[in-house]
């Protein structure tokens, strides 16, 4: 499971922001960058889980550092979230990403049923996204303070997983995923409802938490219905 980056009030227009709501053609606008950025991000995810599929552990693990590494830089150096730089960053970034479950991926594909498996995850994935996305684009109260808390779960839900490496917990694959997925509803419907208040420099950094939610959803739902297999 991937982290995402903390919610930035500033950056984002919640309350005590500066940011000014755009129009309704900006707005659009906003959104057809931002889920074409996502495609594109996805598209090197899945190309990167396709080089990596043979990969040692050892390698994985460099790949989600170098991974984590451009998220920050990108988080840390303004000129790193526009314009060409932003989007190579961002695309190497699901590249990155892609390359590191390309094994357990691999490992999915050829068990009993593994394909099928993979097929639905992405389609529930796909469902998942759209249905949270629309209703969190769509609500007109604010999301951040939800967001803050769904933060602090995914905080909470990464060292429970930390430590059920050590501590054999009854069922745990399945409410973890079951859990991550209730957080990453809230992520969902935030980012989406972030769309409004989003300008054109904006765009890279919410197309990066966007696939991050992306992301993250159909490794959940990659484990729920693999019965906890990794």
């Amino acid at each position: 499971m991937s982290s995402r980056p903390p919610v930035d009030q500033q950056a984002w227009g919640v309350p005590g922001a500066n940011a000014r709501p755009l129009s309704g053609v900006d707005t659009r606008a906003i959104f057809g960058q931002t889920m074409f950025l996502v495609a594109v991000t996805s598209g090197f995810a899945a190309g990167g889980a396709y080089v990596g599929r043979n990969l040692s552990g050892v390698g994985t693990i460099f790949a989600f550092i170098a991974a984590f590494g451009l998220m920050f830089g990108m988080m840390g150096v303004r000129k790193a979230r526009n314009g060409s730089l932003g989007m190579g960053l961002l695309f190497g970034f699901g590249l990155l990403l892609g390359v590191a479950v390309g094994p357990a991926l691999e490992s999915y594909a050829h068990a009993p049923n593994g394909a099928t498996i993979l097929w639905q995850a992405a389609t529930l994935t796909g469902l998942f996204i759209a249905g949270f996305g629309c209703v969190g684009y769509a609500i007109k109260r604010d999301l951040a303070p939800f967001a803050r808390m769904a933060m602090f779960g995914l905080l909470g839900l990464i060292l429970v997983g930390f430590l059920a490496i050590f501590i054999s917990i009854p069922s745990f694959a399945r409410v973890w995923s079951i859990v991550g997925l209730a957080i990453f509803s809230v992520f969902t419907m935030y980012d989406f409802q972030r769309i409004h208040r989003a300008g054109e420099d904006d765009v890279i950094m919410l197309a990066m938490s966007i696939f991050l939610d992306v992301f993250n959803v159909f490794l959940f739902m990659l484990q729920l219905l693999g019965g906890g297999r990794r």
